[in-house]
């Protein structure tokens, strides 16, 4: 993800930190001094949200590490203001591993707060809970009350929340996948009426919940229907067949030429009938701005590029897409180029095929 630090790799699995945390730890930093005029109070205040956070990384750990029982491997975790995010290769098809998978997370937070409650009893530190708050009582007290807050919270049947995967996981014992996402969106799309309902009369915070489950919702659903839309279907169904090419000697001017002749974006460009890499519209563009230092298409081009093949997958394509963060895969067969697959003529194909099961 753009904006973030690698803060290691641990397990295998990559962590970042999104820049917009340091914000996050700066104003709690801020609140704490302002509010006690102490340096002691600030370092607490950031120690303890800290401390969450180290939480919400093991929860998503409990994610990585189950989904991997199955096979699935996880591209990073990144670590973020309104909590952390596991980036699976895959959601499990099968749904009692999906049902697992989500438990994990929620699961290595009871294991948490149950341990720091088994300390503040043997060491005769526990206070009634209904006196900790945020920020007064015990520390470790204040850490077990929010894992299992973190317990309650994510199993709220609603997207993006654990809970919407164990509903839906649920519901695909007795449904289709599809229909089974449809079905826990809609769910929890009403669970975020209510709590916008609620945010309007009592708590502000719960708008921002409500709108968080809405889109969350909205999203898990959209996905569903374009992976039952492309399911199955190779990749030779959907690819473009007639392309236009950039030798590597080719000037700039040559791929403006083609940019303004038709509608492709990208190309592929060759050397003797071989795939050297990729001029992208943006790369281009970013060329023609210091034509010096990119007189040719050669000096412009991305040579890190990913391949499919004919044979591949449509939702396997898509898959390559989004993790490349690209536009345009070239799909090779036995080291010739024979189409291309991008996200427009994806979305083009998605759209007519909707219109003929209609």
């Amino acid at each position: 993800m753009k904006w973030s630090i690698k803060l290691g790799r641990y397990l295998g699995i990559d962590v970042y930190m999104h820049f917009t945390f340091v914000l996050l730890v700066s104003w709690v930093a801020y609140a704490n001094w302002r509010q006690e005029q102490s340096l002691a109070a600030a370092a607490a205040g950031v120690a303890f949200i800290l401390a969450i956070f180290l939480c919400v990384v093991l929860h998503e750990y409990g994610h990585a590490l189950s989904a991997r029982r199955y096979g699935i491997k996880t591209r990073d975790i990144i670590l973020l203001p309104i909590g952390g995010l596991a980036r699976l290769e895959r959601i499990p098809t099968n749904p009692l591993q999906e049902l697992w998978v989500a438990l994990a997370g929620p699961a290595v937070n009871v294991v948490i707060a149950a341990a720091l409650f088994v300390w503040l009893k043997l060491t005769a530190t526990l206070v009634p809970i209904s006196s900790v708050t945020l920020s007064t009582g015990p520390f470790l007290e204040r850490l077990m009350a929010v894992n299992l807050f973190l317990v309650v919270f994510n199993l709220i049947p609603a997207f993006p929340m654990d809970g919407g995967r164990v509903l839906r996981a649920l519901l695909a014992t007795r449904q289709d996948y599809s229909r089974a996402t449809q079905t826990a969106a809609a769910i929890g799309q009403g669970i975020a009426i209510l709590f916008g309902f609620f945010g309007l009369l009592y708590n502000p915070f719960l708008l921002f919940i409500a709108f968080f489950v809405w889109i969350g919702a909205a999203q898990e659903a959209s996905m569903a229907q374009l992976k039952s839309s492309i399911g199955g279907i190779p990749v030779q169904q959907a690819m473009i067949n007639d392309f236009r090419t950039l030798r590597i000697d080719d000037s700039l001017k040559r791929a403006v030429e083609l940019t303004l002749s038709g509608s492709q974006k990208d190309f592929p460009v060759v050397d003797n009938g071989r795939l050297k890499g990729i001029l992208t519209q943006t790369d281009m563009l970013k060329a023609l701005a210091d034509k010096e230092k990119h007189p040719t298409v050669a000096s412009a081009i991305q040579t890190d590029f990913t391949l499919v093949d004919p044979q591949d997958m449509l939702e396997s394509a898509l898959s390559k897409l989004k993790d490349c963060n690209c536009h345009t895969l070239p799909v090779m067969e036995q080291d010739r180029l024979v189409g291309l697959v991008t996200m427009d003529n994806l979305g083009e194909y998605m759209r007519i095929q909707a219109a003929i099961n209609n």
